[in-house]
């Protein structure tokens, strides 16, 4: 295995620099650090105290750096076992205040949540068209705070995806072939 393959290094905050393992699973790839850090710095003076759902978790790397700075809590789904057991894992490690379901995301998304959600991180497989459907579920069924913050990654090549009514995009990136933003929900 190649140095540095299949690990990710929290950015900022009270984990910072830590590097946490995740498992060799086909088309998990954690958002690039530049990535990560343009984000944060988009959520800078919203983040702490947050709600967060990181769907699509993966390696977790958005939810964690989430909570290393400062974020209250964050919810993580992923329908794959052996990701979600790594992330129960790093959770148990940090002592981070989290929950992680094993689950699909679309089925979890068709019904209410407990609670609503200040931050969402949606990074979808590529080239499977589920990036508006799960925004449109989002909006459907209460899982957004009013004012939440959503962002979404998606490839440059599709061009900005038409949000539900109401959501507007409050930033744009590229970075390669990815593309990206943060949207403000109603």
């Amino acid at each position: 295995m190649a140095k540095g393959a299949n690990t990710l290094r929290i950015i900022s905050g009270q984990w910072r620099g830590r590097k946490l393992r995740f498992p060799d699973v086909e088309g998990l790839r954690p958002s690039p650090d530049r990535v990560r850090e343009t984000l944060f710095a988009w959520l800078q003076g919203y983040i702490d105290g947050a709600r967060c759902l990181d769907l699509f978790a993966g390696s977790g790397a958005l939810g964690l750096e989430a909570l290393s700075r400062g974020a209250a809590y964050t919810l993580f789904v992923d329908r794959e076992a052996r990701a979600t057991a790594a992330l129960r894992e790093h959770l148990a490690l940090l002592g981070g205040e989290g929950e992680v379901a094993q689950a699909d995301t679309m089925k979890l998304l068709a019904g209410p949540p407990a609670q609503g959600f200040d931050i969402v991180f949606l990074d979808p497989p590529v080239r499977k068209g589920m990036l508006i459907p799960c925004c449109e579920a989002l909006a459907a069924h209460g899982w957004l705070r009013p004012g939440a913050r959503v962002y979404l990654e998606f490839e440059r090549s599709l061009g900005e995806p038409e949000l539900p009514e109401g959501w507007s995009w409050l930033r744009l990136k590229q970075a390669g072939q990815l593309a990206y933003g943060l949207a403000e929900a109603p």
